[in-house]
Parts: structure tokens; C-alpha cells; sequence
């Protein structure tokens, strides 16, 4: 299933050109500095114990610094034109690196994020026009119905886990959009046996939920936590959780994919796509393949938009954003009056958008990215090894100083401006570089569900606020990197309006 590691080509080791924005240049050839860890274990108590605050604390080393954890070398990027280098300008000279492969190998987990090469460009053509401006317009009605579906069941006064129901919510949208099947409960438990796909139900649902939670506790021991640093033939009760909801989750896929080609559907959804699609040599995805893809689809599709839509309910619910929550209010009760909102209505729904944008800011859901150089190389002058797995520190850049005043805070307004007819419209300030905000990666290989996810968070946001509002009950959160940037339980109290 796993791809090997990728062979360099014969180019010379690059040298930084001049000019990086925020870079301190040192002799080339100089290796990076940083934190002294301990003997044998170096910085990997360090880094497992917290690791947002760990890469916080490694920026006094400067914009590029070093560490060693979990047997191998790291190195830290914390400036937004470095990050712009590897991801865009000499993307050629970085791949994902030994770190992420062997994380997609140890989950068995492929598909288009850790696919390399011609592999990727094949997958990426064919998979892309699932996300097409005028697929996800019609994606839209399924994301505003989810959203109403959840927040109707909701009784006045309730407690509800809020990042439990956004993960219920985003992927009952993604099943309804990306997959085209309905999200209600079977009315047997018979198989299907007809044409017709069966319903994405309450068991099907949990059985990916069951996967995507067993996945975060077995990849925190495995990887984060102090399981990095005991013999992997110890045994893992994780690993065996997991390893049983992946065999669930694959036989679900199975069954999926075989009644869409039993059903003669010629829909461009994904699922359509990859059960009866062709690349461009035209080849056709082989069943590993199309299982690899549907579980990465399944996972990320519905886990970091529910992510970003939990920080932004519990960032909305502080005591002293009063004046956010009035304008937020205030537009959607403008936008969209007695209705919910629709696609049409996202570019006035400009301080929603500037809401989603500043909870990524401060949570993004995937809190740093990883790539590693095919060869010897320099960033700002200082030497990298083929072997080290460069982590462009996403957590850091955006809660810097330097690019965010006030960096901590939550703050919508500064994604917002004035146009002529002085109407709220989101601007990227000209003084901030591009890469001081980069939650979807940058790119060739941005987040293909990037239109996809802004779309949903928008739609969602919008729904629920005409609805309800959402009161803190858990005052406290305890951000934590697995699948994605976890939260934990985030309880809140339903105020319907």
C-alpha cells in the first residue's frame, strides 16, 4: 500500500537567495540553534508533554532552530517567507518527509496528503473536480439542512457537547455532499439489496466517528506521546482499538463503493468519481486506492471544518466579544432577514467569514506542517540535511507579534474593512506577508477542500446564529495536536433565540 520514499534528483544544494523576509542569515553551512534535551531522550518529554507550548518557547532560538525528538532531527520554522520558500518557491526540493510517511504508514492511512510525485498530480487531477466552484454551490443547500437538522434538536437550556455535535454535523454535510447519500436512519437492518444505496445512518456514522477518535488516541501514544519512546512491540490496547475501527471503516467504504457502481449513478460527487472515475492516462483507481482516498476524504473532510466550528462557538461565547456577537447577529439578521443564509449570500456575509478566519487563526486545525529536503539544502543559510524533518510552525507564526498586534486575542475586525459604500468586507492587509496566515498550507498542494471547508463554516455559523446562541460551560479548553488540533469537550448551553 505505502509508497517508498522518493529519490532525489541531481541538482546542487540550493543557497538561499537574499532577501527573506524576517530571516537572520548566518554562515552557510552553520547548523540552526536550539534547545540542549536531555541525554538519550533529547527534547521528547518536552515536546509530548505540550506541544504548542514547546513550539512556542523554541522561537527565542530565532526563526529557524533545531531540536531532536523521537530519534530524529527537527527543524523549526517560525517566519512566514521561509515558510513561503519551502511551500511554493523551492517546493521541488521538499517532499513530506520520513516522519509523515511513516505516521500514514503506521495509521495505514494513504490517499492525495501523503501521496509523492506523478502518483499525486494523477490523483490530484481526478479528485479535483469534486471541488469545482459550481460542485460546491450545489453543496451548499446540504450544508444549511445539516446545520438546521442538528440545531432544531436542540432543547432550550441544553447542554451539548459542541465539538461532538459539529463532528456529527460536518460529516452528516460531507456524506450528503461529497458522497450523495442521504444522512437518516436505515429503517432495517436488512443489507441492501436493491439498487439503491442505503442511507448514511446512525451506524455508519458512528463507525467512522468510532475510527476518527480511535485514530486521535492511537496516533497522541504512538507518536506524541511516551510511546515514541518505548519498543514498538509493546502491546498498544490503542492500537488495537484502532486497528478494529479500521477494519470497520474499510468494510463500510467496501460496501459504499459497490452499491454506487451497482446503482449505474453517473454523478461527479466524489464517491461517483472514484468508483467509476479514470485518470488521465486512463488508468482506473484501483480498489486500495479508492479506499485510501475515501478514508482520508472521510477523516479530513469533517474533522478540521468541525474543529474550526468549535473554536469559533466557544471564541464567540467569551464575556468581553459582546460587540462581535452584535455584529454578527446584526449581519446575518441584514443578510438573509426571515430565511436561512445561502450561497449567494457569502460575500455579504463578511464578519461571519472574518469569525471563521480568526478562530483558525488562533486554532488552526492543523497546527504545523511538515516537509523534509530530498537533499542537503539551506533556509536562511543555515544547513539542512536530507534527513530532517523541517515543521513549518503554523501554532507560532500566527499568534506572532511581528505579523498580529494583540496576537492573543480574539479579533474578527482585523480581517475587515470598508468598502465605498462603507459595507464590512474581508482585506488581507498589504503589510502582513501572504504566509502569516496559512491554515489550508500553501502551495501545489493546498487543501483541496479549501473552498470546500470556508464554505461550510460560513453557511454553518450563519445558520446557527439566527437559531441560537451558545453559552460557556466548560470555561476552559486544552488545545491538544492529534488528528487535528483537539479541543477536548466543549460544553455549552443552548439559548434558543
Amino acid at each position: 500500500m505505502n509508497e517508498r520514499r522518493p529519490t532525489a534528483d541531481d541538482r546542487e544544494p540550493t543557497i538561499d537567495a537574499e532577501g527573506e523576509t524576517g530571516s537572520t542569515r548566518a554562515a552557510v553551512g552553520t547548523p540552526p540553534p536550539g534547545p540542549r534535551g536531555r541525554p538519550v531522550i533529547d527534547s521528547t518529554l518536552g515536546f509530548a508533554r505540550d506541544p504548542l507550548a514547546f513550539l512556542s518557547s523554541i522561537r527565542e532560538y530565532g526563526d529557524v532552530a533545531h531540536y531532536e525528538a523521537f530519534g530524529r532531527e527537527f527543524v523549526v520554522i517560525s517566519d512566514p517567507g521561509l515558510v513561503e520558500t519551502v511551500l511554493v518557491a523551492r517546493d521541488d526540493e521538499f517532499w513530506r518527509g520520513e516522519f509523515e510517511h511513516e505516521f500514514s504508514e503506521v495509521l495505514d492511512v494513504e490517499g492525495l496528503f501523503f501521496a509523492e510525485g506523478e502518483r499525486w498530480r494523477n490523483q490530484r487531477l481526478l479528485l479535483q473536480n469534486a471541488f469545482t466552484l459550481a460542485r460546491i454551490q450545489s453543496y451548499a443547500d446540504d450544508m444549511v439542512d445539516e446545520t438546521v437538522r442538528l440545531v432544531e434538536d436542540w432543547s432550550d437550556g441544553e447542554v451539548v457537547d459542541v465539538r461532538e455535535a459539529m463532528s456529527t454535523l460536518t460529516l452528516r454535510a460531507l456524506t450528503r455532499s461529497l458522497f450523495d447519500l442521504e444522512c437518516v436512519e436505515p429503517r432495517s437492518s436488512e443489507p441492501n439489496r436493491g439498487s439503491h444505496p442505503r442511507p448514511f445512518g446512525g451506524d455508519r456514522a458512528d463507525c467512522v466517528q468510532r475510527w476518527v477518535q480511535a485514530m486521535g488516541a492511537y496516533s497522541d501514544s504512538e507518536f506524541f506521546g511516551i510511546r515514541a519512546v518505548l519498543p514498538t512491540w509493546l502491546p498498544s490496547r490503542a492500537e488495537r482499538e484502532y486497528r478494529r475501527a479500521t477494519a470497520d471503516v474499510e468494510a463500510l467504504i467496501e460496501e459504499m463503493v459497490a452499491e454506487r457502481r451497482r446503482s449505474d449513478a453517473a454523478g461527479d460527487d466524489l464517491l461517483s468519481l472514484l468508483a467509476t472515475g479514470e485518470y488521465p492516462d486512463g488508468s482506473r483507481p484501483t480498489a486500495e486506492e479508492i479506499t485510501d482516498q475515501l478514508q482520508l476524504f472521510l477523516l479530513a473532510g469533517h474533522e478540521t471544518t468541525a474543529t474550526a466550528l468549535t473554536y469559533a462557538c466557544w471564541l464567540l461565547a467569551a464575556a468581553d466579544v459582546e460587540d462581535v456577537r452584535s455584529r454578527l447577529e446584526q449581519e446575518v439578521t441584514t443578510v438573509c432577514g426571515d430565511r436561512d443564509p445561502t450561497f449567494a449570500d457569502l460575500p455579504d456575509l463578511a464578519v461571519t467569514e472574518a469569525v471563521g478566519r480568526e478562530a483558525m487563526r488562533l486554532y488552526p486545525p492543523l497546527p504545523f506542517l511538515q516537509r523534509e529536503p530530498h537533499e542537503t539544502t539551506t533556509l536562511a543559510g543555515y544547513r539542512i540535511g536530507p534527513a530532517t524533518t523541517v515543521q513549518l510552525n503554523m501554532y507560532g507564526i500566527h499568534r506572532d507579534e511581528r505579523w498580529w498586534s494583540e496576537p492573543d486575542a480574539f479579533r474578527p475586525d482585523r480581517w475587515l474593512s470598508n468598502d465605498e459604500d462603507g459595507r464590512s468586507v474581508v482585506a488581507d492587509r498589504d503589510d502582513r506577508p501572504e504566509y502569516a496566515y496559512f491554515p489550508f498550507g500553501g502551495g501545489s498542494r493546498h487543501c483541496i477542500g479549501m473552498r470546500f471547508a470556508m464554505t461550510e463554516l460560513q453557511l454553518s455559523l450563519a445558520t446557527m446564529v439566527r437559531r441560537v446562541d451558545l453559552e460557556r460551560v466548560t470555561e476552559s479548553i486544552d488545545p491538544t495536536p492529534r488528528v487535528s488540533l483537539d479541543p477536548g469537550p466543549v460544553e455549552m448551553r443552548v439559548r434558543r433565540r
